[in-house]
């Protein structure tokens, strides 16, 4: 590669990573071509971009955003990085389970995950992250749980309103 190329290839992920609050970097170093290939079509049916690059280009353009907000992410850049970029914090999360049990295998390999400013490291992080709530589900639960009360206090009112009628 060269150094335009290396660069162009930071500007990129400079990107993405200003585009996204949430990214994962996962390990796929084992994964077939064709296994690859089945990956990236289930990232790019959920919306989520997947970008393989160089470690070290990666850590280049994360320093040259903000090094100490991804600190946490440095040590997870070995072997071969893909990174999952997504709006929804939890997709590259389902992505991934889904994909190993219809492979069998233990790949890919949950190195990090960067979601809103937190940093999750390692593969056992997997399962806390198929849970995480997406802001649209954190509002749902916050409209139902200002609705049932509303609802209750209306049909005690209705009920108590058609008694005095009766």
């Amino acid at each position: 590669m060269t150094k335009d190329q290396k660069n162009q290839v930071i500007e990129v992920l400079k990107e993405k990573f200003s585009q996204y609050n949430n990214f994962y970097v996962t390990d796929t170093e084992s994964l077939t071509v064709d296994q690859v290939g089945k990956l990236r079509k289930v990232c790019f049916d959920k919306q989520v971009e997947m970008k393989v690059a160089k470690n070290t280009l990666i850590k280049k353009a994360l320093e040259s955003l903000d090094s100490e907000k991804y600190a946490g992410v440095y040590e997870s850049l070995h072997n071969v990085t893909a990174l999952m970029f997504s709006e929804n914090p939890k997709e590259p999360a389902v992505i991934i389970s889904s994909f190993r049990k219809q492979s069998n295998g233990e790949k890919p390999v949950l190195k990090a995950a960067f979601i809103n400013g937190d940093i999750y490291s390692g593969d056992n992080q997997l399962s806390t992250l198929t849970k995480i709530k997406t802001k649209n589900e954190l509002i749902g639960e916050v409209i139902g749980l200002l609705q049932s009360p509303a609802k209750r206090v209306l049909a005690a009112l209705l009920h108590h309103h058609e008694k005095q009628e009766a």
